[in-house]
């Protein structure tokens, strides 16, 4: 799969670091974005983002992981990030935006997991010509320890009304416009935060809490739980 990258995005992992071996309690030695594992709480799980065009994700009309070789996703300079977040806890990832200029007609995002289960989020649209979308939130879903779907949850875009560095897109996501984004001469930093958080039961029969954690996300922000980050970008709203 990887052959069909034609460029990495650079990624930092706020809370939780990739690791190149599992860390102690850790009962999960798969690695792989396009692996199958079955977790328990607090194990590692890796999956992968992919960006490209929308068209891209789709074969005969049917969205495919990106996993799925019949993709043609390295011929439109798709990029791919992939973390490994630990099962249940409340995670902040975030993802460079500069190289999103390479692929043209609109980036899109999938979130995807597996193989046999194939496990992939709808495309939600990150950046057009006009506009980018900096931030996200991310339920992954768990059914005994196998995840069985990525989806998207929205906010609207109380946080940004009346802001003139932002609009709103479709009434549901607040975009910067991309001429205040710093890699375009503007002031904004415009690289992509996703909030994440389970849902379900692990391998253990284990309920999976962080989704109930959502309104206190929203309440305090994880941005200002970790080492103040949420004021850092919370107060770019603030100046526009």
């Amino acid at each position: 799969m990887m052959t069909m990258v034609k460029q990495m995005v650079a990624v930092v992992v706020v809370v939780i670091v990739a690791a190149v071996v599992a860390e102690a309690g850790d009962t999960n030695g798969v690695f792989s974005p396009c692996s199958d594992a079955k977790v328990k709480r607090f194990d590692g799980f890796t999956f992968g983002l992919a960006f490209s065009q929308k068209d891209s994700f789709f074969f005969n009309k049917t969205q495919l992981s990106p996993c799925d070789r019949r993709l043609s996703l390295g011929s439109t300079n798709s990029q791919l990030a992939v973390f490994r977040p630990k099962v249940d806890e409340i995670s902040l990832l975030t993802v460079n935006s500069t190289n999103f200029n390479s692929i043209s007609n609109g980036v899109y995002m999938v979130a995807f997991a597996g193989r046999k289960y194939a496990a992939r989020s709808t495309p939600v649209l990150v950046a057009d010509s006009q506009h980018t979308i900096t931030s996200f939130t991310m339920v992954l879903e768990f059914k005994k320890g196998t995840l069985q779907s990525f989806y998207w949850k929205k906010f609207g875009c109380s946080k940004c009304s009346k802001k003139s560095a932002f609009v709103c897109l479709n009434g549901q996501d607040c975009a910067v416009k991309s001429s205040n984004c710093k890699h375009q001469g503007g002031s904004i930093d415009c690289n992509i935060s996703i909030q994440l958080i389970f849902s379900g039961i692990d391998k253990k029969l284990t309920p999976l809490n962080s989704w109930y954690e959502l309104k206190n996300l929203r309440q305090y922000s994880l941005y200002g739980l970790y080492s103040n980050i949420r004021d850092a970008i919370m107060d770019q709203y603030n100046d526009f």
